[in-house]
């Protein structure tokens, strides 16, 4: 019999689940109220969870087939031994960043929405955290599509939004991209506003992130006003779960129907995470 529990840690989304340790293989029982979880609640949260990296790496392989992480601006991988992770942290060694994002704050994004599949969910475990600050927030896309004004529902149904690859969510340039001064111009995907789970069947808004979105088709002004209405309706506060880290913390979040950004912090201070994530199917409209 499983012995796991969930409890939700805020009204809009967020649950932790405890009695497990995730160094073992997941039986198939426990895995399935994990899913279930997972599906009801987006993000979950398992805290002291003491992994090296070849055990995150074997716990996400559970949840599919793992997903490379995204091109970072300085065009390798931060852990030659293990490509598969990501790297978020602030810290430099001889000069040279460890990893990405550094010590500002990450706006409010979904992860690689720029490429066709983008990733359907992502793992995050903390080892090393600052004294105060880099709290991470994630946002329910499900509620803000169905508490979406009538009006504007209709006016983004059939839509799609181009998502902009030129830069990460902490305004970096990725490496080998150029400047855009026009959303229109913008390389990267071109995604329904309006998206369907392929687990859940439930519709939920798709933003990807704010800078230089744009949806086709309309005039340049009027598609800035609709993302400006869109964004700010669906980073409201009452859809959102606010993530207080504490170390050996691991985040399981569907990266398919929220939004997540992070605080800033002290630079002087030291954060590293470890990141995966798991391979995406192709987008499916909604309404």
């Amino acid at each position: 019999m499983s012995r796991i529990t969930v409890q939700a840690l805020s009204p809009a989304l967020g649950a932790e689940v405890s009695g497990m340790d995730l160094r073992e293989p997941i039986n198939r029982q426990t895995f399935l109220e994990i899913e279930q979880a997972w599906h009801q609640h987006l993000v979950l949260r398992f805290r002291g969870q003491r992994l090296s990296d070849p055990q995150l790496l074997a716990l996400s392989r559970q949840f599919g087939e793992l997903d490379p992480p995204g091109p970072n601006p300085y065009g390798k991988p931060f852990l030659a031994d293990f490509p598969e992770i990501n790297v978020i942290s602030n810290v430099k060694v001889a000069g040279q960043p460890i990893g990405n994002l550094g010590d500002g704050e990450a706006s409010w994004h979904c992860d690689m929405t720029y490429v066709e599949r983008p990733p359907r969910a992502a793992l995050l475990h903390a080892l090393e955290l600052p004294d105060g600050g880099s709290d991470t927030y994630w946002s329910n896309m499900y509620l803000a599509y169905e508490t979406l004004p009538a009006g504007l529902k209709q006016r983004i149904a059939g839509r799609r939004a181009i998502h902009d690859a030129s830069y990460n969510s902490a305004g970096m340039l990725r490496k080998g991209m150029k400047e855009i001064s026009d959303p229109r111009e913008a390389p990267g995907a071109h995604h329904p506003l309006v998206v369907r789970h392929p687990d859940t069947g439930r519709l939920a808004l798709f933003l990807g992130r704010r800078r230089n979105s744009y949806i086709v088709g309309l005039d340049l002004l009027d598609s800035e006003a609709l993302l400006d209405a869109l964004w700010a309706h669906a980073t409201r506060s009452e859809f959102a779960f606010r993530q207080q880290w504490q170390l050996h913390d691991l985040i399981l979040w569907d990266n398919r129907c929220t939004l997540h950004r992070r605080d800033a912090f002290d630079g002087n201070a030291r954060r590293i995470m470890h990141r995966t994530q798991i391979k995406g199917d192709a987008v499916i409209a909604g309404a």
